[in-house]
Parts: structure tokens; sequence; C-alpha cells
């Protein structure tokens, strides 16, 4: 069921900036240098917005676990961009010999082509959630109609092959633009982002990908991988398989559960 949308005060200023300058270039055209100063520098601000993925302006976004978890010392695994058939069942597999839990945030299109893998994410106790249908790199300067049925497709796609429908959603790299929270409340999405952020899709690296995961590491950290799109290590595979163990180590050494952003956030 949708929820009900509720403008932050970034976009309701943003709405009356507009209504403002409409009615005074009605009121008075000779104006219109005002008018197109203000409305350019509210569009810095909104386009400011949309390239800080944890930022707050235009919409509520889930940067870090609740209380509840932080208590439990509870993190977040999160992994994007699969399912992948060539990383992806080594990854379900090293988070099984760690008991670990994680979300993967998965690709309608790559979905609907391994859809047994899908079902095997769900099958081993993780949670799949949304990460669009197309992945496009130009999906934040998208309109809401498009933006909509791209989020739907992929919804629609992952709630039949995994069986439940996910809760979070999460933009390509995080970028997005005002109507994406209008959206996200049609379709009862809570848009994700994270604390921790490997760049490992550019970063082959296991050592400097491990240490941008765990310096300052702490519960209620949401931290972000990928088995899809994955840079390669020196032995010419993709980065996670080499830095989940290690990483999985590092929170059982800290006493820190890995869960999934469902489970933390009931």
């Amino acid at each position: 069921m949708p929820r009900h949308w509720k403008p932050t005060p970034t976009v309701k200023a943003s709405l009356a900036i507009h209504g403002a300058a409409a009615a005074g270039l009605a009121l008075a055209p000779g104006h219109w240098p005002w008018a197109a100063a203000a409305l350019v520098a509210n569009h810095a601000v909104l386009s400011s917005a949309g390239l800080l993925p944890r930022c707050q302006l235009l919409g509520p976004t889930l940067t870090r676990l609740p209380r509840a978890a932080i208590a439990c010392r509870e993190v977040a695994l999160t992994i994007d961009d699969g399912p992948d058939p060539n990383v992806t069942p080594r990854v379900l597999d090293l988070l099984d010999a760690a008991d670990a839990k994680a979300s993967f945030f998965c690709i309608g299109w790559r979905a609907r082509e391994n859809p047994a893998l899908c079902r095997e994410i769900v099958a081993r106790g993780h949670r799949i959630e949304n990460h669009g249908d197309a992945h496009s790199k130009v999906f934040s300067l998208w309109g809401p109609r498009r933006m909509q049925a791209d989020i739907a497709a992929a919804q629609a796609t992952l709630s039949e092959l995994s069986g439940q429908a996910p809760r979070f959603f999460r933009a390509t790299a995080g970028l997005r633009n005002p109507f994406l929270d209008p959206v996200l409340a049609r379709l009862d999405l809570d848009l994700a982002a994270w604390t921790r952020r490997a760049y490992d899709t550019r970063c082959g690296d296991p050592d400097t990908v491990h240490a941008r995961l765990t310096q300052n590491l702490a519960a209620g950290d949401i931290l972000l991988l990928h088995d899809g799109h994955a840079a390669l290590d020196a032995s010419g595979n993709a980065v996670i398989l080499s830095v989940l163990p290690r990483l999985l180590a590092t929170l059982a050494e800290q006493g820190l559960t890995p869960v999934t952003l469902d489970h933390a956030c009931p």
C-alpha cells in the first residue's frame, strides 16, 4: 500500500520559491533577473543534495541502523549490483561459512536473467532489496514517471522471484533528485544509503577495500560492497571474494553481528 508522502522543509521551500517566482513574474515582468537568480540558487541546492547519498534534505534516508540494533551490536551488510552468476554463489558460500546474513540490492534485469540465483539468496536466509530495473547511470536525471516505472518493474520482478516484497530501495550510486521521495512513498519503499562505502567497483586492492570498511567500524554501521560490477583483485577475482572473509573475521573479533536491513529495522 502507498504511504503518505510528507515533503521535507527543503522541498516545501523549493515549491514556495517556484510559486513566488511565477507570481512575481506575472505581477512585475521586469523583475525577471531576481526571479531567475532565486530559481538558479534553489536548483543548485537541490542538485547538490541529490549528489550526497546520505543527505536528508530531499527525503528520509536510512544511513545508520536504529538504536535497538546498535544495542545488540549489529551491523548491516549490503551487497549491490547483482545477482552475478560467477560471483554471488561464492559470496553466499562465504556468508554461510561465517553464519552471516546480508541484504542484496539486486538489479531487475539481472534478476530476470538469474531467477534461480535470486531464490537461492532467499533460501540461505538473506534478503533481496530493490536497486532499480535498469541501473541507469542517468537515473538521477529522470522525471517521476520514468523513475516510478523503473523502480516498480524491479519491485515486481524481485517480489515474484524471491517470494518477498523488497522494503528498501537504493539508487544507482546513491544519486537522486526531488522526485524520488514521493515515488518511493507511492511504492511503499524506504531509501537506504550506507555509513561505509568500499568503492570496490573501482579499487581491486583488498587491503584498501578492507581498510575503508573497517576504519572506526562500530555497531549500527551499514556497509556497502558489490557482487556485480566488482573490481578485480590481482588474481583476477572480484575483490569482494578476497575482502569478505577478512571483513567477517574483523566483525567477529569486534563482537559485531552482520544482519539484514530487514532484521535490523523491524
